[in-house]
């Protein structure tokens, strides 16, 4: 059969298909699961913040923690072991061998830090040393009302230079006979106290004495002597008391250049700083 002439040719379209969102393309899709997923490990990290204690923390801090194969003490758990992990609190992991023995490993770094004077082992040993001496003068302060009364002239802190035990006058109960460098009672009753604790360590002492500003039109301004005596006399008593006179490092008067206080001619300003010094410095 002949095929017509005048038929009309065939015409083959072909349409190309994209897929996903027009031509955004799925980009956002996968933007928008990342935003998901960062969202959920948020309120996830929020959740576990709140939920758990602080030895289940530190146990899952160490779970993820690769610097540390098996963890000495924590494991995070509340089940049998309470958090606690098989080692003991004296034995700690070492990688392939086992156990080994803490004591002997933390004996051995002291001994290093000792020699060096410095280093992480000697700067915490140092350090473990002041805050023992402050906390056993803190706990006399529960002993008795007269205790009690007698502390409220110290104040504690620990500084780069070491414990620094300052006492100062009060009102009505002032450390030194008006202005000389006579102690009262209740001075020698600090200097007692302060000997039982200072006596726990073998740490050098240093004392220092500070004083009130006195009006400027005085002629003859008695702060600089009367510093340095009054820092000497309790020098002498905390001696009188048990302190090693060979622990005795510094005598210093600073008269009323370093107040307490912004007020520098306040009562306040009148104390002696008792300076348990660092073994490290």
């Amino acid at each position: 059969m002949a095929a017509q002439g005048n038929a009309a040719p065939v015409i083959i379209k072909r349409k190309k298909v994209v897929g996903g969102g027009g031509h955004h393309g799925g980009a956002w899709k996968v933007a928008y699961a990342d935003f998901v997923t960062a969202m959920m490990a948020f309120f996830l990290l929020m959740w576990l913040l709140n939920a758990t204690t602080e030895k289940q923390r530190k146990g899952i801090s160490d779970y993820f923690n690769p610097t540390i194969p098996v963890n000495r003490i924590s494991g995070g758990g509340d089940g049998a072991f309470g958090g606690d992990s098989v080692f003991a609190e004296e034995t700690m992991a070492h990688t392939g061998t086992g156990a080994m023995d803490r004591k002997t490993s933390a004996s051995s770094a002291d001994a290093a830090g000792d020699e060096a004077g410095k280093g992480a082992a000697g700067e915490g040993r140092a350090q473990s040393e002041l805050e023992d001496v402050e906390k056993a003068l803190i706990a006399r302060g529960g002993e008795s009302n007269t205790m009690e009364r007698l502390l409220r002239h110290v104040i504690t802190k620990v500084t780069d230079e070491g414990l620094v035990i300052e006492l100062f006058d009060l009102p009505e109960a002032p450390l030194f006979d008006g202005d000389t460098a006579e102690p009262t009672d209740v001075t020698l009753a600090l200097a007692d106290v302060l000997a039982e604790v200072l006596n726990l360590t073998t740490n050098e002492i240093a004392v220092s004495g500070h004083l009130r500003a006195h009006p400027v039109t005085l002629i003859d301004n008695p702060v600089w002597d009367m510093s340095a005596d009054r820092a000497q006399r309790t020098r002498e008593v905390l001696e009188a008391a048990g302190i090693d006179t060979a622990r005795m490092q510094r005598i210093s008067g600073f008269a009323d250049r370093k107040p307490a206080v912004a007020d520098p001619a306040a009562e306040r300003n009148n104390r002696i700083e008792v300076i348990l010094l660092r073994r490290d410095r």
